[in-house]
């Protein structure tokens, strides 16, 4: 794993990180490939789904400034959805014992992200 040691104290504070003479492709780059291996690491949704989700987000946004209200109504209405299918699922996983590295890596997070995540279903 390369490492970028960078010094606060020499930086400048009247110009940007990007203008100041600090290697960003490197750290830039790696970052970028350590994204990929946890995004093809998380489970991945079936195309429908996110077919649906990408147009639901695509109508809630068309309706904010135009219909407030709907808007509202919908997102009310999906949290309670959301409350209740991810007390479904995390009590699933409760249930099967699924270790958390496993939910943590199939959601794409660390551990303790994936804990606190499940808990906050589990433990409204």
């Amino acid at each position: 794993m390369a490492e970028y040691p960078l010094d606060c104290t020499a930086l400048p504070t009247d110009k940007p990180l990007y203008e100041a003479d600090v290697d960003l492709p490197g750290p830039i780059s790696d970052y970028g490939a350590h994204l990929s291996v946890i995004r093809d690491a998380a489970v991945q949704l079936p195309a429908d789904l996110t077919a649906l989700l990408t147009e639901l987000v695509g109508r809630l946004d068309g309706l904010a400034a135009k219909e407030p209200l709907v808007t509202l109504k919908a997102l009310a209405d999906l949290r309670y959805v959301i409350a209740q299918t991810g007390q479904d699922a995390a009590g699933e996983l409760a249930a099967q014992d699924v270790p958390i590295g496993e939910v943590a890596t199939a959601l794409g997070t660390s551990e303790a992200a994936a804990r606190t995540y499940l808990n906050s279903y589990l433990h409204p």
